[in-house]
């Protein structure tokens, strides 16, 4: 079974999972800057990417608003997850969502973005050069969203 996870962060990234192997195919989130030096998630380039597998389930954190975070970066935040539905929905492939609090309870996961880090480099050792930096965090999240559809994901809607 093939499947998609992915971490909608403007450093998040897209993880395509074949369960079967197991393998995984990971991209960071694809972005360019703007006129004013700033990063913007680009739809036309999740297109490509997702297009390596249309028939594959996309399972799409769920993001809401967090204590602290300002109007503006939540305004985006918002943004690119409407978008990534978008392009999804665009591209007729099967979409679902799921709360950071139920997949990081279900894989046991720590606190803080090393703990997904660590899992996903335990989960997955031949592929832990993919997750030794700081920046991985968000493949490491990708990834370990479509390990928690693969077990947890298909009854869930």
């Amino acid at each position: 079974m093939r499947l998609w996870g992915i971490d909608p962060g403007l450093n998040g990234a897209l993880c395509l999972m074949d369960t079967s192997v197991p393998e995984l195919s990971l991209f960071p989130m694809p972005t360019l800057a703007t006129k004013k030096s700033k990063r913007e998630v680009m739809p036309f380039m999740i297109a490509d990417i997702l297009l390596r597998d249309t028939k594959a389930p996309v399972w799409i954190e769920q993001v809401g608003a967090r204590p602290g975070q300002g109007v503006v970066s939540m305004f985006n935040f918002g943004k690119n997850y409407g978008m990534l539905f978008g392009v999804v929905a665009g591209l007729q492939m099967p979409v679902s969502s799921v709360t950071p609090q139920t997949w990081k309870k279900q894989l046991k996961l720590q606190p803080g973005k090393d703990a997904s880090r660590a899992k996903a480099m335990e989960l997955f050792p031949h592929y832990s050069e993919e997750f030794s930096l700081k920046k991985d965090d968000g493949k490491a999240e990708a990834c370990l969203i479509a390990t928690w559809a693969s077990l947890y994901g298909p009854g869930e809607q």
